[in-house]
């Protein structure tokens, strides 16, 4: 027998990329491997989970790790800090702009005796020519390789250049010498209104309006001109060639609730806002004017037991409502469960907002959105501040890193668009498909309405009729499922008053968060804190509709 000698794998070197926020972390990750994470990415809190990727050539494997807080004890920050323990080298990511007063700040905060350590200063295109004074300084202060880099703009030369360091890497000293290090000529990062200590609230938040009611009024101007072409050109010609087909096949391809007739209707009415809104997310966390908006509303937040930097997974939740939970990472604990809380009842999800804005033209009363959506956010605010009473410390935070402002690069743009856009194509609409096919199959089989006359009586006390029964129970699964209601080409939304119309968009909307986000949260947060939000939430729900009722027969 012949002997066989097998050849073991050398094992990778682990490398830690570790810094605060904004601090170029990914940029270098996405330089140094290939991995297109956003090009030139300038959102803070963009990487919420550990990114690695092994330099097979160099023996190593990398891990991007989420950015550091000052006075933080968020998931994201613990996260961090259990990689740095397990690595054996750690890149320290620092701004070289603001390398003096950060650099002390995050030696305080992380525990590198014994580990190799690289110092990169990223900015370097925003520095002056005193940088080279600096680097000289902290190689010989620290003992450790240091490399100024513009991480945004990283070529062969520069990334051979890390990889050389990280192999060469050594310990740090153990006292390092930084007594008084040369100040250098810097760049600041522009001064806009959103900083002026009295209107700066007020800019951010008309900023925040109109970034989010440009995209949603295009979408419903397209949708609203196609919707009539789509059943010219597609559903009236299909009902024709399949007027022979067996009726329960007929049904599931184009009945009220058919794959083709309220597919379609799903597609046109969310796939635009779904686009556009990703096309203003993109840009705003590009561009850095995300950061901005989020510091200069700090303030607000706080009246409702958040903190400017939870309005991130806030408005994240206007994309996706799972894609925000997971971005609640990056809350610190004692606000993490508030900013969940209105992120399930505030936050209209793309398909959700897709799905109103088709009710409500269905209904013809179009212009019931945006009062809508300012009741839903207000709504929000109020529900998370009854439920969560957290005291928060008025003061700011001990180190506050403002973002540069950066003309986004069509790249970036794009590679985040395009991941929605596979989301919605391969993942939402699926789903909404399958919901349509049971919904189907309830109303052939009578299930539907025998559930419809159960809810009856309970709907009678907002004055809605039962058959609305249909699409509050989708719109717990998904919240397209709202679009149920649009059976028989929205028949049954135009008997509709305005006050029923609203009233029934906002049940449907609020009552809980949908089955995926739910899921999502027993995950993160635990199966009793999923169970008590989901109460809390048709408490908070029934509560406001009822007020809402009132107040409307009142105006009236």
């Amino acid at each position: 027998m012949l002997n066989s000698v097998v050849e073991q794998p050398e094992e990778l070197r682990k490398v830690v990329l570790v810094g605060f926020e904004s601090a170029g972390k990914s940029a270098l990750f996405r330089g140094l491997t290939g991995r297109d994470t956003g090009e030139e990415s300038n959102v803070r809190g963009s990487t919420v989970t550990i990114r690695r990727a092994e330099l097979l050539e160099h023996q190593l494997e990398l891990l991007d790790t989420p950015g550091i807080r000052m006075k933080d004890d968020s998931v994201t920050t613990m996260l961090t800090l259990k990689q740095l323990a397990a690595g054996d080298t750690v890149i320290l990511v620092i701004r070289g702009t603001d390398v003096v007063q950060e650099l002390p700040l995050l030696l305080g905060m992380l525990d590198v005796t014994g580990k190799n350590a690289v110092l990169v200063l990223t900015f370097a295109d925003k520095c002056g020519p005193e940088l080279s004074a600096q680097v000289n300084y902290y190689r010989k202060g620290l003992g450790i390789s240091v490399l100024p880099l513009n991480t945004r703009e990283m070529d062969g030369n520069a990334q051979d250049l890390i990889c050389r360091a990280i192999v060469a890497a050594r310990s740090m000293k153990r006292h390092p010498e930084l007594a008084s290090p040369p100040e250098s000529s810097v760049i600041e990062p522009q001064t806009t209104m959103f900083e002026h200590t009295v209107w700066g609230r007020f800019v951010a938040l008309a900023a925040l309006v109109l970034l989010f009611a440009a995209p949603v009024y295009v979408a419903y101007l397209f949708s609203g001109w196609i919707q009539p072409l789509a059943d010219a050109w597609i559903l009236e010609p299909l009902h024709r060639m399949t007027a022979g087909l067996w009726s329960p096949l007929q049904a599931i391809m184009l009945g009220d609730y058919g794959m083709i007739s309220l597919g379609l209707y799903s597609f046109i009415w969310a796939f635009p806002v779904v686009f556009l809104i990703g096309v203003s997310v993109a840009v705003t966390e590009e561009s850095g004017l995300k950061d901005r908006i989020t510091d200069s509303l700090d303030g607000w937040m706080r009246k409702i037991g958040l903190n400017g930097k939870d309005l991130i997974p806030v408005l994240s939740g206007f994309g996706c409502n799972v894609v925000a939970v997971f971005q609640s990472r990056t809350c610190s604990s004692c606000t993490r469960k508030a900013c969940v809380s209105m992120i399930s009842f505030g936050s209209a999800c793309s398909y959700q907002i897709g799905a109103s804005l088709s009710i409500f033209s269905s209904g013809g009363k179009p212009w019931l959105f945006f009062p809508y959506m300012l009741v839903l956010v207000l709504a929000g605010a109020l529900h998370t501040r009854l439920w969560n009473r957290n005291r928060l410390d008025d003061t700011l935070p001990l180190h506050a890193n403002r973002t540069f402002l950066q003309k986004p690069s069509w790249h970036s743009v794009s590679w985040r668009v395009r991941s929605v856009m596979k989301q919605f194509l391969v993942q939402a609409m699926p789903i909404f498909i399958a919901i349509c096919v049971v919904a189907t199959l309830l109303e052939q089989t009578g299930a539907l309405s025998a559930l419809t006359d159960a809810l009856t009586p309970a709907l009678a006390i907002f004055h809605l009729p039962g058959d609305a029964a249909g699409g509050i129970l989708f719109s717990i699964l998904r919240k397209d499922g709202l679009l149920m209601l649009n059976q028989d080409q929205g028949s049954f939304i135009e008997d509709l008053s305005g006050e029923q119309l609203f009233i029934l968009v906002y049940l449907a909307s609020t009552l809980t968060a949908c089955l995926v986000t739910m899921w999502t949260i027993r995950k993160e947060l635990g199966a009793v804190f999923a169970m008590q939000l989901a109460g809390k939430q048709l408490v908070t729900s029934l509560g406001s509709a009822f007020v809402l009722a009132w107040l409307w027969n009142w105006i009236a």
